[in-house]
């Protein structure tokens, strides 16, 4: 795991030793085992390296191949090396000491500009071509990693985080005005549609999928991966799906074991995290290893404002699967004293822009704090199951049985489905139709779609046309009826998963511990993509596949369990009620300030702050109201830093 940069002059001028250390003394921020440079001619390389696995320590980064005239900086972990050392012939006794940054090489070799395609894991690296004279690398399909480049005239720089670009002296500041408009028009998590622009003008990032390929003549960015379900697998019985999904996953997460330090789980009570938990556990079991897990918990004075059928605290849940698991030392985190509010300069910091995620960053950060005190290098977790391993919504796919007229079969699964939800029967059906034939909700439904009010000037908003962008991408709407088109363009399109994976990637910077997801492993994603629907929704059960594939691995109280669902995060309001004047009093300065108000809406402000203003309440966690005034203070603390 490492921080690269890198100076390419593209008129072959010499590249100024001061802007080389400037870009690598900006990175000292962050630990590190190692920081190294490169440089020959017009072309520089750095490292800022954290060693996690073992074939990393004491790895020479950046490294020159002097035979194939060939130098590379990279920020992997490769998870398929037993099939790219056959495909490339690497002799057996090579194999266990080469780093992932030499078999990257080896492919490239091999492969060239195709070398992304074969690749399996988490990777962002640049490769300098002597021979060709071209500087190419690339991003991993999701972007776990993340890899911003500038380029202007005869001059392209890159590196792992935004400032060390800005200690450029030909890098301006200057905002991206579509960056920010998109982030406030979008009402969904995801920040912009366009995962090639930052929050800077002159700063633009490697999207997902994609690599890059820089020569004196031009730069090409080449999307090399779509991630589709184009081809169905058909095997002969449900348990030949389950044994062949054991077998794919038991290999993504031993893959993603492979460190010289230990290995954790973010754990909750549910799913996804379980099986990766339950899997982990089972080969380090073999090893006679043991596996830490990490879990959020509300603050003991938290007060429950939910609806019985969501768990804010999964204590109860998680400590069912680590007994019945087994091999799993757990650990219990309120973070009393900590919130959202206090912490919002320093995320901005480590971020490099706006967020909105703010309900979960006090705890997303302080786990991976806390696995970095018990000597943890790599930590699991389950967050893309929800789209893979988990797919599978029961009333949705009725609907499906609804429309093709298949009535025994959807009464034999209302049947049985009821029965698990102790409900009647038909009770669904209502529901189901509306599902099946949009059209009838559009007529007969007086519900309206969950929505944050709009908070962006609108000036603002018809200077850059975002409105008009959004509608004609079709993204505008974060309330998508129909989940599996939802699916599809989850894995087709790269914009969704930058947000994530820019806070894990840039929490692994901090504290020298990589999340790692299994289900997010392309061989398991392919394969989930792959299956078809009835295997998702069977006797009842959604989420089908998973719970058939952990019998055994997790307790059927957790397995089964359709009634309840943990949710994580809805005591930051409860915590941040000290500061609550303190809050009322910045909202009301940024409704006036001129700064903000080009962007922002102070009348909007203004407006949410009447509903709010008073007595603060826990319920308040869930108001739409409030969470856009909390991403206008985000977004106004970012602006002022920049004004």
């Amino acid at each position: 795991m490492s921080a690269i940069a890198g100076i390419y002059h593209l008129n072959k001028e010499p590249i100024s030793r001061e802007h080389n250390f400037g870009m690598m003394q900006a990175l000292q921020k962050y630990p590190a085992d190692d920081a190294q440079m490169w440089q020959k001619d017009n072309v520089f390389l750095g490292c800022h390296a954290q060693w996690i696995t073992p074939e990393s320590v004491g790895e020479q980064l950046p490294y020159y191949d002097y035979d194939r005239q060939l130098a590379i900086t990279v920020d992997a972990i490769i998870d398929n090396r037993d099939e790219l050392f056959n495909n490339l012939q690497v002799d057996r006794p090579e194999r266990k000491l080469m780093p992932d940054s030499q078999l990257i090489l080896l492919a490239y070799c091999k492969w060239g500009e195709d070398t992304p395609k074969h690749l399996i894991g988490d990777f962002a690296f640049m490769i300098w071509d002597e021979k060709k004279q071209k500087l190419f690398g690339a991003r991993d399909f999701s972007g776990t990693r993340t890899l911003y480049y500038f380029l202007i005239q005869h001059r392209f720089a890159f590196c792992t985080t935004i400032e060390p670009l800005l200690t450029l002296p030909y890098v301006q500041r200057d905002l991206n005005e579509q960056w920010l408009a998109e982030f406030m028009a979008i009402s969904g998590m995801y920040e912009t549609t366009d995962a090639s622009i930052t929050p800077y003008q002159s700063i633009m990032q490697i999207p997902p999928s994609h690599s890059i390929s820089v020569t004196e003549d031009k730069v090409k960015l080449i999307k090399y991966c779509t991630v589709t379900s184009n081809k169905q697998l058909k095997l002969g019985s449900g348990e030949a799906y389950v044994e062949a999904f054991q077998e794919i996953f038991q290999e993504a997460v031993n893959s993603r074991l492979r460190t010289s330090q230990k290995v954790g789980v973010q754990l909750s009570g549910g799913l996804d995290s379980g099986a990766v938990a339950s899997f982990a556990a089972k080969t380090l079991r073999e090893r006679n290893q043991s596996l830490d897990s990490f879990s959020y918990i509300p603050s003991k004075d938290f007060s429950d404002f939910t609806p019985k059928q969501l768990i804010p605290n999964e204590r109860a849940q998680i400590h069912s699967t680590v007994s019945h698991v087994g091999s799993i030392k757990d650990h219990y985190l309120d973070f009393y004293g900590r919130e959202p509010y206090s912490q919002i300069d320093d995320f901005l910091d480590l971020m490099e822009m706006p967020y909105k995620f703010f309900e979960n960053s006090f705890w997303l950060e302080g786990l991976v704090e806390k696995a970095n005190e018990e000597g943890v290098g790599v930590l699991l977790n389950g967050d893309r199951g929800n789209f893979s391993i988990s797919w599978g919504s029961s009333l949705d796919y009725y609907a499906i049985l609804l429309k093709k007229i298949k009535w025994i079969r959807l009464y034999q699964e209302l049947d049985q489905y009821s029965r698990n939800m102790g409900s009647a029967r038909l009770r669904k059906l209502p529901h189901i139709f509306r599902i099946g034939f949009p059209f009838m909700d559009q007529i007969f439904s007086k519900a309206k779609a969950y929505k944050l009010p709009s908070y962006i000037n609108m000036d603002f908003a018809e200077s850059t046309d975002v409105f008009k962008s959004l509608k004609e991408k079709g993204v505008y709407e974060s309330f998508t009826p129909n989940i599996y088109e939802e699916r599809k363009r989850h894995f087709e399109e790269a914009f969704y998963w930058n947000s994530t994976n820019t806070l894990a990637a840039k929490l692994s910077l901090r504290y020298s511990v990589w999340k790692r997801d299994p289900t997010n492993d392309l061989r398991v994603v392919r394969f989930c993509l792959s299956i078809p629907e009835d295997q998702y929704v069977q006797k009842g059960l959604d989420r089908a596949l998973v719970r058939n594939s952990t019998k055994n691995f997790l307790p059927d109280e957790i397995r089964l369990n359709q009634r309840y669902r943990g949710v994580q995060g809805v005591d930051w309001v409860q915590r941040i009620t000290p500061y609550w004047n303190i809050i009322i009093e910045e909202l009301k300065q940024i409704s006036s300030d001129s700064r903000i108000t080009y962007f922002i809406d102070g009348k909007v402000i203004k407006k949410l702050l009447q509903e709010v203003e008073g007595e603060i309440k826990p319920e308040y966690a869930i108001n739409p109201n409030f969470k856009v005034l909390m991403r206008c203070l985000i977004l106004s603390r970012f602006l002022k830093k920049h004004n």
